[in-house]
């Protein structure tokens, strides 16, 4: 099963493709190159079932627990909203399943259907940029993430090449390190090096110990300093340390999906999509 992760791929074409509007005004230049990038995903990977997960709004549980969560990306563009609306339609309309959830975002929705297929004995790719999502990489091979603009399909051990860390320590490394794109600060002072080293030491942000003398096998430099400003995080709790964590949601709809997903019939969505890449194969679309 390919989970791809929507909101990535909305924002992407819109910011890369000029304005464009269909003949009633309505903007189009995102959903255009959604679909784009859609069909030709499908198409070059050979995808015989999909879903396609986007956020609700750009509001989500998150928010009550730390207001700032994503502060700094402000409203969506005016010209952006109905396109949100545009891209759920045409992903159904090519008979692919879209899924969106009050106070959830589309990690959530990857998240659930992850652990939902798991347990029906099947695989997941995931398709996305986002770094949270390498926390649901099976070391088994069953869950790997695939990183379209870079053409890169990620296992367990391609996650611990890039940030140092196993797939499940990910939350834990987010929220030590921090995140920009999502307006998380991390803990002051600790970067991708060190943190890395001290959860390949001690595990978990909770095992973190505060005695620099425990670090001695970390092979952290300037140990006492980092174990301090960890220490001084971890005490006083700060409940942004788990803002990464990405949380399974009880939904009817997504059950019952992952329940029927094996006998969906693939035949008539690839039909739809080769009709479509042959009416578009002569108009100009950036790569990915």
């Amino acid at each position: 099963m390919h989970l791809i992760d929507g909101p990535v791929y909305v924002f992407r074409a819109y910011h890369s493709l000029p304005a464009m509007s269909a003949p009633d005004g309505t903007p189009t230049n995102a959903a255009y190159g959604f679909a784009n990038t859609l069909l030709k995903y499908l198409a070059v990977a050979k995808v015989t079932h999909a879903a396609v997960a986007f956020d609700f709004s750009d509001k989500c549980f998150r928010n009550a627990i730390e207001p700032g969560y994503k502060a700094q990306r402000g409203e969506p563009p005016a010209d952006l909203v109905p396109q949100f609306d545009l891209c759920m339609q045409l992903t159904r309309a090519l008979g692919l399943e879209a899924f969106a959830l009050p106070d959830f975002e589309a990690d959530d929705l990857i998240a659930t259907l992850t652990e939902r297929l798991l347990a029906q004995r099947a695989s997941a790719v995931i398709v996305t940029t986002d770094k949270d999502l390498a926390q649901l990489v099976r070391e088994d091979g069953r869950v790997k993430v695939y990183d379209l603009a870079r053409d890169e399909l990620r296992d367990a051990d391609a996650v611990r090449a890039r940030f140092g860390v196993d797939p499940e320590q990910i939350p834990d490394y987010l929220g030590l390190v921090g995140d920009a794109v999502d307006n998380l600060p991390g803990v002051p002072g600790v970067g991708p090096k060190s943190a890395a080293a001290a959860l390949r030491c001690f595990g978990r942000i909770e095992g973190i110990p505060a005695d620099a003398s425990a670090w001695s096998g970390a092979g952290v430099r300037g140990a006492a300093s980092v174990a301090a400003r960890i220490s001084s995080i971890v005490v006083t709790p700060s409940r942004t340390l788990r803002m990464p964590l990405l949380r399974s949601v009880m939904s009817p709809s997504l059950t019952a999906f992952c329940l029927i997903w094996s006998s969906l019939r693939p035949s008539k969505t690839m039909r739809r999509i080769g009709r479509l890449i042959s009416m578009t194969s002569n108009t100009a679309v950036r790569p990915w």
